[in-house]
């Protein structure tokens, strides 16, 4: 039980970290990596699975 909620906090962080680091990009900085602002939460949710 505290295995599975600790692999679901530490998947929530590493979520939560990838949002906010590319939220704090410019819309310039993200257009030259190829990533919309509004594909962040998908593209962290991706990331993090």
């Amino acid at each position: 039980m505290w295995t599975t909620l600790k692999s679901r906090y530490d998947r929530w962080q590493r979520y939560q970290r990838t949002v906010h680091e590319l939220e704090s990009l410019s819309n310039r900085d993200l257009a030259d990596i190829g990533i919309a602002r509004v594909d962040i939460p998908r593209l962290a949710r991706e990331t993090v699975m």
